[in-house]
């Protein structure tokens, strides 16, 4: 498979999705848009988080792990894994909400699909904490990873949403220091853009994220920073340097526009990427694969996506090899 591609998938819009995005256009929205108004709400939307009932399959294990200032959890998507390779995982939720424990929908199935456990990060998170404590713990267990013996090439990272954006920062932070990087990084539905500026494109057609709250989250998250610095906005950085990326998005969500503008920019910068925009799906709809048919597509498709790259590190090792 060729790995620098953008694909729209042509599979006809399922009914399940038909139902779920005017629901969630009818009761998610509104209710974003009326409550995300305080530092109270965003604290009571993580513990409504933790409450929610996730159920996974018989098959798979989840075991908690503990990383310096943050926890997480090591989740097997099946049995056979290669225990030598490792996701590490960053959730969204825009910096305020989720865990890992949310986001096992994702995690179970990408572990599933990349053929290897997945380290999922409970990293700190706002209204208490800032960015760099965000970025900080991402970090700090990329490194416990390498002193326990994974090797970066054997290394994948992936978030959704807020947890794409902390993928982009983290891949610039490793790049910048000097570290190995890892083989790929999966960004599903990134929030790449903290800028200032008003979002247009798909606000009305977006069936769950209203702009304005966007751009609150936004202000909140960046006050006493600057916006443009490539590790608080990753879609003004230069990607140079970094692993093929896989981006993910619906072709009517908010954050679509600044999906593709890293994908642009990491290609100018010889970043080969894959780059899907899915019909008429919500924001992180892989994370709905218990109901939606087309996200559990998805997973088929980045299961491709991971087996060219490492196609590719194959390729590249005999090539060395040779010479």
């Amino acid at each position: 498979m060729e790995l620098d591609r953008d694909v729209a998938p042509e599979y006809p819009l399922s009914w399940q999705a038909r139902t779920l995005t005017g629901l969630m256009r009818h009761t998610f929205k509104p209710a974003s848009h009326l409550f995300l108004r305080h530092a109270l709400a965003l604290q009571a939307a993580y513990h409504l988080g933790e409450v929610l009932p996730i159920r996974t399959p018989d098959h798979v294990t989840v075991n908690p792990a503990e990383f310096s200032a943050c926890g997480g959890e090591w989740v097997r998507g099946g049995q056979d894994l290669d225990e030598r390779k490792v996701v590490l995982y960053l959730h969204g939720g825009g910096y305020f909400s989720c865990s890992p424990r949310t986001h096992r929908p994702i995690t179970w199935r990408l572990s599933a699909a990349a053929r290897r456990p997945v380290l999922a990060l409970d990293y700190r998170q706002g209204p208490v904490h800032k960015l760099a404590d965000s970025l900080s713990d991402a970090l700090d267990a990329y490194h416990c990873l390498l002193e326990r013996g994974y090797e970066p090439e054997d290394m994948i990272v992936a978030g959704d949403s807020a947890g794409g954006h902390l993928t982009l920062a983290t891949l610039l932070a490793l790049r910048d220091r000097g570290l190995g990087l890892p083989s790929a990084a999966v960004c599903l539905s990134p929030w790449t853009d903290l800028t200032d500026f008003p979002r247009r494109a798909n606000r009305w057609q977006d069936p769950m994220l209203p702009a304005g709250r966007v751009r609150w989250l936004a202000r909140r998250w960046t006050d006493g920073l600057d916006p443009r610095d490539p590790l608080v906005s990753p879609v003004l950085g230069d990607f140079t340097g970094l692993p093929p990326l896989m981006i993910v998005t619906g072709s009517t969500e908010l954050l679509r526009d600044e999906a593709r503008r890293v994908a642009e920019r990491a290609r100018t910068s010889g970043v080969p990427v894959t780059y899907e925009e899915w019909p008429r799906m919500p924001h992180v709809f892989p994370i709905l694969a218990d109901v939606l048919p087309e996200a559990r597509l998805a997973f088929r498709h980045m299961s491709l996506f991971l087996s060219a790259v490492a196609g590719l590190e194959e390729t590249s090792a005999e090539d060395e090899a040779v010479a």
